[in-house]
C-alpha cells in the first residue's frame, strides 16, 4: 500500500506544482502588459489561494504517507483530492484564457 500512496502523492505534487507554475507564468505575462494585463493579473491573484491550498494538501499527503495502512489510505484520498481540484482549476484557467488562432 505504501508504494501506491507514494505514486499518488508524487502525481499530486506534480499536478499541484504545475498549476501553481502555470499561474505564475500567466501572472508574469500579465504584469509585463502593464495596464492592459491588470484584469488578468487580478484574476490570477484571486486563483492563487486554490493553488496554495492544493499544494499544501499534496505536501501533507506526502507526510502522512509515511505511516501505516490507514495513514496511506488517508494520504491517497488527500493527494487524489488535491490533484483533482488543482487539475480542474488549471483547466478552468486555461479555458478562460485560451487564444484561438
Amino acid at each position: 500500500m505504501g508504494l501506491i500512496a507514494l505514486i499518488v502523492v508524487i502525481v499530486a505534487l506534480v499536478v499541484t506544482v504545475g498549476h501553481a507554475a502555470y499561474l505564475g507564468l500567466l501572472h508574469s505575462a500579465a504584469k509585463k502588459k502593464g495596464a492592459a494585463g491588470a484584469a488578468v493579473a487580478r484574476d490570477v491573484r484571486a486563483r492563487l489561494p486554490v493553488a496554495g491550498a492544493t499544494a499544501a494538501g499534496a505536501l501533507l499527503a506526502g507526510l502522512i504517507s509515511t505511516g501505516s495502512g490507514f495513514a496511506d489510505i488517508l494520504a491517497i484520498l488527500l493527494a487524489a483530492g488535491s490533484a483533482a481540484i488543482a487539475g480542474s482549476a488549471q483547466s478552468a484557467t486555461q479555458q478562460r484564457y485560451r487564444i484561438e488562432g
